[in-house]
């Protein structure tokens, strides 16, 4: 696979398929990456689990917070990795020794490991590198065009908007869906 570029269908493919998220790295502080990634995901109903050593005993927006990704109790879809690319490796071996594994390892902005990705790949799992989750959902639903930022997505069709909506991963082109992605 060419981890330099992810097709739009391979991302929302994964975003759709996914239900049970790890992540590992997950800090309890506001003002933190982690954290505000958390938050969103766990709005669009993903299950969100927190893995932090650190942390461990303790919750994150009412999650239990893990030390371990084997000590997860519950199957996980998706293992999201906030931790330094040189520190990826054990991770994704750990990841790797979970019944069942998970379907993707996703590493964060700025996060690359050829290595650790070649070896999750070898056991049937899917990657994504150098890439955020919530920003890539928030591009793929449009969310993110609400907050005036251009993401190419080009539409006739404006859509309506009143309160707080959420705009779906399954828009197809139609540019204007409000229907949520999850209830």
């Amino acid at each position: 696979m060419n981890h330099d570029a992810y097709s739009d269908d391979y991302i929302r493919g994964i975003l759709r398929s996914v239900r049970t998220i790890a992540m590992v790295g997950a800090s309890d502080k506001e003002s933190r990456p982690s954290y505000f990634v958390f938050k969103y995901l766990r709005e669009r109903g993903y299950k969100m689990i927190p893995v932090n050593p650190g942390r461990a005993g303790g919750t994150i927006l009412g999650e239990p917070v893990y030390a371990r990704l084997a000590d997860i109790p519950v199957a996980v879809d998706m293992v999201d990795i906030f931790r330094a690319s040189d520190q990826v490796l054990p991770v994704v071996e750990e990841a790797l020794a979970m019944t069942p594994q998970p379907k993707v390892i996703w590493m964060q902005l700025g996060i690359r490991n050829d290595e650790a990705a070649a070896l999750a790949e070898a056991n049937g799992i899917k990657v994504v590198m150098n890439r955020c989750p919530k920003i890539e959902y928030g591009r793929l639903s449009s969310e993110i065009n609400w907050m005036g930022v251009n993401t190419r997505t080009l539409s006739s069709k404006k859509p309506k908007i009143s309160g707080v909506q959420r705009l779906s991963l399954d828009r197809g082109g139609t540019g204007g869906s409000t229907t949520p992605d999850r209830t």
